[in-house]
C-alpha cells in the first residue's frame, strides 16, 4: 500500500512536467526491494501508461508540435531498441548522467526566462540535430529502463527550440516511444514482461492525470521551469546514489 501511493505521488510530480517518472518509480521499487529483473520492465509499462495520459493532457491544451517530436522519435526508435535489448551494467554512465541532470537543474532554475516565441520553423541542420539528439537519448533511455524524458527536456530547453510548455509535450510523447521500444528490446532479448497489481497502475494513471492537468492547464511557464528543475533534481539524485550502491559505494539499497 505505501509502495502504491508512492508510486502515484511520483507520478504525480513528474506529470506536471511532461515527464512519466520512471527514475522515480525505479527508486521506489528498489527501496522496496523488488527483484532487479523485473524493475526495469515494470518501469517502463508503468512510463506508458503515464506518458500516455500526459501526453494526450498537454496535446490538448495545444502544445504539441509534430515538427518537434517527428524527428526525435526517428532516431530514438532503434536506438532504444538496442538500448532495451542491452543488459550491461552502467554505473559509470548513470554517475556521469546523474551529474549532467544535476547541473542542468541548476542551469534551468537560475537562467533567464525563456523566451516564450521561439517557435520559428526548423532549418534542416536544426532537424539532423534534432534526429541525432534523439538516437543518444534514445540508446540512453533503453540502457537505463527510463523514457528518456529526464534527458530530452533540459536538451531541448538548452537548444532553444521551443517554450517550455511545447518542450513538455514534446518529451510526454517522446517517453512513450522510447518506453514502448524499450519494452519490445526486454522481449527480443528473451525476456518476459513481468506481471503488475492493479492498483499500481491505478495509482499512476490517478497521478499522472492529476500532475499532467495541473502542468498543461494551470500552472505558468514560470513555475514549470522550477518544477523541471526539482524533477532533474531528484532524477539526477536516483542516478547517483543507485551508481554508487551498484558499485559498492554506497553500502544501503537506495
Amino acid at each position: 500500500m505505501v509502495m502504491t501511493l508512492a508510486v502515484g505521488l511520483v507520478a504525480m510530480v513528474y506529470a506536471t512536467v511532461g515527464h512519466a517518472g520512471a527514475t522515480g518509480y525505479i527508486a521506489v521499487m528498489t527501496l522496496f526491494g523488488l527483484s532487479a529483473e523485473s524493475i526495469r520492465p515494470v518501469a517502463l509499462i508503468l512510463n506508458v501508461v503515464v506518458g500516455v495520459i500526459t501526453a494526450a493532457q498537454f496535446a490538448w491544451a495545444g502544445y504539441f508540435r509534430s515538427r518537434l517530436i517527428l524527428p526525435l522519435v526517428c532516431g530514438s526508435i532503434p536506438a532504444a531498441l538496442v538500448g532495451g535489448w542491452l543488459t550491461a551494467p552502467v554505473p559509470v554512465f548513470e554517475i556521469i548522467v546523474g551529474c549532467v541532470l544535476l547541473l542542468s537543474a541548476v542551469r534551468i532554475g537560475y537562467a533567464d526566462e525563456l523566451n516564450e516565441n521561439v517557435v520559428n520553423t526548423q532549418s534542416e541542420p536544426e532537424r539532423t540535430r534534432l534526429v541525432i539528439v534523439g538516437g543518444l537519448l534514445g540508446l540512453l533511455s533503453g540502457l537505463t529502463g527510463v523514457g528518456g524524458g529526464v534527458f530530452l527536456t533540459p536538451a531541448l530547453l538548452a537548444m532553444r527550440v521551443a517554450p517550455v510548455k511545447q518542450v513538455a509535450a514534446t518529451s510526454a510523447m517522446f517517453i512513450v516511444v522510447n518506453s514502448v521500444a524499450g519494452l519490445v528490446g526486454w522481449v527480443s532479448a528473451g525476456n518476459a514482461l513481468p506481471s503488475i497489481a492493479p492498483g499500481l497502475l491505478v495509482a499512476v494513471g490517478v497521478g499522472g492525470l492529476a500532475g499532467s492537468r495541473l502542468g498543461a492547464f494551470h500552472f505558468t511557464p514560470q513555475i514549470l521551469r522550477v518544477c523541471i528543475a526539482c524533477v532533474l533534481v531528484l532524477a539526477g539524485a536516483k542516478l547517483l546514489f543507485h551508481a554508487m550502491w551498484v558499485s559498492g559505494v554506497w553500502p544501503v539499497d537506495v
